[in-house]
């Protein structure tokens, strides 16, 4: 079982940054790969990014490509999405999750966060 706590969510204007982070109780930390999702009232669930467990390899939706930055540190099992340049339609709860394996770019993970939000306000 691994427990997945967010933190960083809150209240931005358009155009600024946030950074949010997740700590993960696995023992193994570095066995697990870590995403990032977001979730917009009456949407589905929208993977954003992903990260390998060596931290070797990440992934990213085209819709925060350029602007969102996934990383990792294993020594201290947490990983960190930095968000820039955000927009209204950034908008949502955020999550993260862990699965033993590769990076998949979907809903199907192991493991969830409580989730943390972020409003964008114009």
């Amino acid at each position: 079982q691994v427990q997945l706590v967010e933190s960083g969510g809150g209240l931005v204007q358009v155009g600024g940054s946030l950074r949010l982070s997740c700590a993960a109780s696995a023992r193994t930390f570095s066995s697990y790969a870590m995403g990032w999702f977001r979730q917009a009232p009456g949407k589905e669930r929208e993977f954003l990014a992903g990260i390998s467990g060596s931290g070797d390899n990440t992934y990213y939706a085209d819709s925060v490509k350029g602007r969102f930055t996934i990383s990792r540190d294993n020594a201290k099992s947490t990983v960190s999405l930095q968000m820039n340049n955000l927009k209204p339609e950034d908008t949502a709860a955020y999550f993260c999750a862990s699965r033993l394996g590769i990076v998949i770019q979907n809903k199907w993970w192991d493991y969830w966060g409580q989730g943390t939000q972020v409003t964008v306000s114009s």
